[in-house]
């Protein structure tokens, strides 16, 4: 199975996350990422986070209420909905 290295932009940490788990599984199983754990299911808006470079999948609709159009458009997504297809770094959302 593929994995993909994540690195935490802030601290510049960095953590592997397997070609089938979301992002956000991954940073729970690493201990690791910007996000708090929420819903998993894309309602709760949690684990917004900011994609800064790289490329990933949205496997799972996300909330309006958390995610707007502009916001994707910028790489601003929920960790829950995301699976990565190659190396990303990633950062908080700005508020």
């Amino acid at each position: 199975m593929q994995q993909y290295e994540i690195t935490y932009k802030e601290t510049g940490d960095k953590f592997y996350c397997k070609e089938d788990e979301s992002l956000l599984a991954c940073m729970r199983r690493n201990n690791n990422g910007p996000v708090q754990i929420g819903c998993f299911g894309g309602g709760c808006g949690r684990c917004k986070v900011q994609i800064l470079e790289g490329e990933y999948h949205k496997f799972k609709k996300m909330s309006r209420a958390h995610i707007s159009e502009e916001d994707e458009k910028q790489g601003i997504v929920l960790a829950c909905c995301i699976k990565p297809r190659g190396s990303i770094t990633v950062t908080t959302a700005p508020n």
